[in-house]
């Protein structure tokens, strides 16, 4: 009898059978060899039961029928590709052996195991574990076929992981959507990611900006002119630092101290497949979905790098005779000017900034492979130049530098100059030809106000520390402190790696991997999910919360359920889905975790208030010009033809007209005396809810050059005025002053100026 192999994919299939069968049948659905039976999975074949296929009750959704927790999990054929399972159990009676090809990770492992458990498959496995899908590694692989025991701990973390999202997603979204009358999604996962860029736009949105002023001196020295930082506490007094400023200027000055010292910086770590991600939106302003699946076709399609859904930076010792391969397949490419460069003694095994096999578990960093790319769609040569260069720029040297630090006196104040002189451009040449970018911090802020005070040059610098020196001249700069940053796609992947925390440290950042919120592999559709239900927003680049998404974090935060959007215990959660996988945990312990918090998340929902029918209309924040908002979702956001779902319509109707009717959540009580009204944000303004009755008090978001925020209106409101501010006035004057409450009935607003 033969073997029968089951791949993932259609193409990933025929790859295969090129490499083992090149004389096999093709027959649609597989293809036929002497040895061999190839067929393939297309995805999910078999996916969990849906609660209406335990009892029927579970068709309409009661916050009495929850919580739902199954004895044990019904598996059914998914209905698209029922056809390729049915041809996929008639393969299998004539062959007395199983190859498990599914892509090697713990989806690829479960797509398997979800086939052999519906089908009863009882035929020993083999397994195929490989990185690339060239012809030369498949053979290798089938030379060294494991045996399917040996993954007998990852089906179960990928069994744990799937149905743990079953019974938090299942019950805690059908609780929430219930309890509001909103279909609310809730998710292992997408919960915590959502926090994490709910409490980053509650950190914008509470941030008052402050003035405060840098003093730069200059000092010459014959020929040598140098810039040095002013060194003391942070200077918001202007009247003081113009004073600094006039005494030091035009004064001698002595230099205090004057070090040297040679640095190395060497490349960057080879790309696992968040890093890649993050790079390319930063580049490309790729979303995470587009480099992953342009990375998949890389890989399945072209077979030009290696299996890209991994989470290490490292190869192991195999892999090193594998880059020197590599390195000689990219002779005669656009890249061979940079191979004739390269220096191949610099790659070997005692490399550990580059093979260090205590940090590969399932796959090795992504790496071209030895063929040669064609026909390659713009995009793909996008990833492909990111993914070659970092793997040339391994075997260059370091670039090195030598840092001259100068501390300099001047009137009794001290003034530092970093200066950064390159000696040796190293293995940065292999990005010489690319437009100058800054390059990533990888520091905290301090380092950072640090690299501010540095500057890099390419030609000799050097002083006389003990010649003669003037300040010639100090030049006063005004700078505004800064918000946070939204969240792009880029650094959203960096906070899902590390579980949120701010970890800025790499060597910090690898040992975090094991419980970071999902998987490399489903970072993504995480991400495409929360846009899906409506949660978050794309503007530009920057990832904005909607109303819909904040109300959901509120929510669950209101009723008590704080872990739910926690990313330390999700991340936790999927360390411990790791150890699953490497044996030293136990999936029922973790299951029986699970179900006990899934009916925590039931009872503290059913005791919790109905949120207020307008809670969820309001937009996202939208620069002119934006056409996408969640009001338009707000339409949509109820379940199907209820009562909830017109009212929604008829208020996002509204909202454009009247600043209450698109109300966000609760802000302030009205202040007009008698009204007992309450505030809420519209789409242009903060209107009172009682406008119906004749109230007219109503604040406009955007007054006096500034977007006001919540915390701002609600100090309008309880104090009168705003903290100090930069403001525009209406003949176009820009000051600094407070914005106060002019008329408490009509919500006219003035400023108030020193």
């Amino acid at each position: 009898m033969k073997t029968l192999i089951i791949a993932e994919k259609p193409d990933m299939g025929r790859n295969i059978a090129a490499a083992i069968e090149p004389k096999a049948k093709n027959l649609r659905s597989y293809l036929e060899g002497e040895q061999y039976i190839i067929t393939w999975a297309i995805g999910h074949l078999i996916e969990l039961a849906e609660p209406d296929q335990y009892d029927e009750k579970y068709k309409k959704w009661n916050i009495s029928h929850l919580p739902i927790i199954p004895d044990e999990f019904k598996l059914i054929p998914n209905p698209r590709t029922y056809d390729q399972l049915k041809v996929i159990a008639e393969l299998a009676k004539k062959c007395n052996q199983l190859v498990n090809a599914c892509d090697a990770g713990r989806e690829g492992q479960h797509i398997f195991s979800l086939i052999q458990r519906h089908l009863g498959l009882k035929q020993p496995v083999k397994r195929l574990w490989i990185s690339d899908l060239t012809s030369e590694t498949i053979r290798n692989g089938f030379a060294t076929l494991k045996d399917g025991s040996e993954y007998e701990n990852l089906t179960r973390a990928a069994r744990s992981r799937s149905e743990a999202d079953w019974l938090i997603g299942m019950n805690g979204s059908r609780a929430f959507t219930t309890k509001h009358n909103v279909l609310l999604s809730v998710g292992r996962v997408q919960t915590p990611v959502l926090a994490l860029i709910y409490d980053r736009q509650k950190q914008i949105e509470a941030f008052s900006s402050l003035k405060f002023y840098e003093l730069e001196g200059y000092f010459t020295q014959g020929d040598t002119t140098y810039r040095g930082m002013w060194q003391g506490e942070r200077l918001t007094d202007q009247p003081k630092v113009e004073a600094l400023a006039a005494k030091v200027k035009g004064k001698p000055a002595r230099i205090i101290s004057y070090e040297v010292k040679e640095t190395k910086e060497y490349p960057f770590k080879l790309y696992d497949l968040t890093l890649l991600q993050r790079e390319a939106n930063g580049k490309y302003a790729f979303s995470a979905k587009k480099t992953l699946d342009t990375a998949q076709s890389l890989y399945e399609k072209h077979k030009v790098i290696s299996y890209p859904r991994t989470n290490s930076n490292y190869v192991t010792e195999q892999n090193i005779p594998e880059m020197h391969k590599s390195l000689s397949a990219l002779q005669g490419t656009a890249y061979h000017d940079l191979v004739q460069g390269a220096n191949r003694n610099l790659v070997h095994k005692n490399n550990k900034n580059i093979c260090n096999p205590s940090k590969v578990e399932d796959h090795h960093a992504i790496l071209p492979t030895n063929r040669k790319a064609s026909g390659l769609t713009p995009d793909e040569q996008k990833l492909y130049d990111l993914i070659v260069r970092r793997f040339l720029s391994q075997f260059y040297p370091p670039a090195e530098y030598k840092v001259h630090t100068v501390m300099t006196e001047v009137e009794q104040e001290m003034f530092k100059t970093t200066v950064k002189e390159l000696l040796h451009l190293g293995w940065k040449v292999i990005y010489a030809d690319q437009k100058k970018e800054k390059p990533k911090s990888t520091k905290g802020k301090e380092k950072e106000e640090e690299e501010d005070e540095e500057v890099e040059v390419s030609e000799p610098f050097s002083i006389d520390a003990q010649g003669q020196v003037v300040c010639s001249d100090a030049v006063v700069k005004e700078k505004d402190t800064q918000p946070p940053k939204h969240f792009n796609e880029g650094t959203l992947l960096k906070a899902m790696e590390s579980a949120g925390k701010q970890i800025e440290d790499e060597e910090l950042r690898d040992a975090m991997k094991d419980s970071g919120l999902g998987t490399p592999a489903t970072r993504a559709a995480t991400i495409e999910r929360l846009k899906k239900v409506g949660y978050i927003d794309m503007q530009g680049k920057k990832i904005v919360l909607t109303q819909k998404g904040r109300m959901a974090v509120e929510l669950i935060r209101g009723a008590g359920i704080e872990l739910l959007t926690s990313p330390e215990m999700t991340g936790q959660w999927e360390r411990r889905l790791n150890e699953i996988s490497r044996g030293t945990a136990s999936d029922e312990q973790f299951m029986h975790n699970v179900k006990r918090f899934a009916t925590l998340i039931v009872d503290k929902v059913r005791v919790q208030p109905r949120a207020a029918k307008t809670a969820f209309e309001g937009e996202t924040p939208a620069p002119a010009g934006t056409k996408r908002g969640s009001a338009a979702r707000a339409k949509s956001s109820a379940p199907s033809g209820s009562a909830k779902a017109k009212t929604a319509s008829k208020k996002s109707a509204d909202a454009s007209s009247s600043p209450s009717d698109g109300a966000n959540s609760f802000l302030a009580a009205c202040p007009r005396p008698g009204c007992g009204g309450s505030l809420f944000m519209g789409r242009k303004g903060y209107g009172c809810s009682h406008y119906k009755e004749g109230c007219k008090f109503v604040i406009w978001k955007e007054s006096f050059g500034r977007n006001l925020t919540d915390t701002q209106v609600q100090a309008l409101v309880q104090k009168g005025k705003t903290t100090k501010l930069k403001l525009v006035l209406p003949d176009g004057t820009a000051t600094d002053g407070r914005i106060v409450l002019k008329n408490i009935d009509t919500g006219e607003l003035g400023t108030e100026t020193e």
